[in-house]
């Protein structure tokens, strides 16, 4: 499968999740620039889980992966409930921040719209320290298996937290990237090379050359991190901690049902604060 993926033929083959689906992206090598033919489709996104699911004793299941063959393409989608993937946004999880900022969208609704503008609250120069650790652990494996996939990993990473650190912008595609930050000139052969298949080898590569170019990257990443004017915390505490509520009460069908029946009744209860009735306190005793 290559990078031109036809969208909305992912969407009617994502499958129902446990609780309403607030996003779906495609990620992995189609969102990074570097498919090859035999690519499998990696779909991340979130997913509300009802109130009743995280407020009992038992651990709720935030995540949930299913995994299928559609047209003799591998696909796996993985998703998060809400409130674990905006904590994992606050972790300065530079990941999380691609699948949410993907221009690869297969399902969308307004609290995805909201999430992605308050992307940029999350950001802080800590993020250098995600795309450095990724980028020396796709390092090892391409050492370890001599293929092109963590090799154009790594550079990949490098130059998404260059840019990160230079602009405030996430961008994870690496044809795109290679025209904001400096990287060497064989990258594009490497991507081409890749297309063939998933797990070619790194044929005819000057290691020694290709190990000094990485070590200039990281140079230059540890670089604009020290220069970078992004913060040293996040800024959209607040404003995604209300998010992830409001949005979890207007989706949850409990609650709604709760308000339909009170309104019904006519109930002289307290004023419905988000969409719940606190009731007074003599008819709680």
């Amino acid at each position: 499968m290559t990078d031109q993926l036809d969208l909305t033929d992912l969407a009617t083959a994502v499958p129902p999740q446990p609780g309403h689906l607030v996003f779906a992206t495609v990620s992995g090598a189609h969102l990074y620039g570097f498919p090859s033919r035999d690519s499998d489709v990696d779909l991340r996104g979130a997913h509300l889980l009802p109130i009743a699911d995280l407020v009992g004793l038992h651990e709720p299941d935030e995540t949930t992966t299913r995994m299928w063959e559609r047209d003799g393409v591998e696909m796996d989608l993985v998703t998060h409930d809400l409130r674990k993937f905006v904590r994992l946004m606050l972790r300065r999880n530079g990941y999380v921040l691609e699948q949410l900022l993907s221009p690869l969208v297969v399902a969308t609704t307004e609290a995805h719209a909201e999430l992605v503008s308050l992307a940029p609250g999350v950001l802080t120069r800590h993020h250098a320290h995600h795309y450095r650790g990724f980028a020396r652990t796709q390092w090892r494996l391409f050492e370890k298996t001599g293929e092109l996939k963590p090799l154009l990993y790594t550079f990949r990473a490098l130059l998404t937290g260059i840019h990160v650190m230079r602009s405030g912008e996430v961008e994870a595609h690496l044809p795109t990237l290679l025209g904001h930050v400096r990287a060497p000139g064989y990258v594009p052969e490497l991507i081409a090379a890749k297309s063939e298949a998933e797990h070619g080898s790194a044929v005819g590569l000057d290691e020694a050359r290709v190990r000094t170019d990485v070590e200039a990257l990281h140079a230059a990443l540890d670089a604009s991190q020290d220069r970078t004017e992004l913060p040293d915390e996040p800024s959209a505490f607040t404003a995604l901690s209300r998010l992830v509520t409001r949005t979890r009460m207007e989706n949850d069908p409990d609650i709604t049902m709760e308000v339909l029946r009170r309104v019904r009744r006519g109930t002289e209860g307290t004023p419905l604060t988000g969409a719940l009735t606190v009731q007074r306190a003599e008819e709680t005793y």
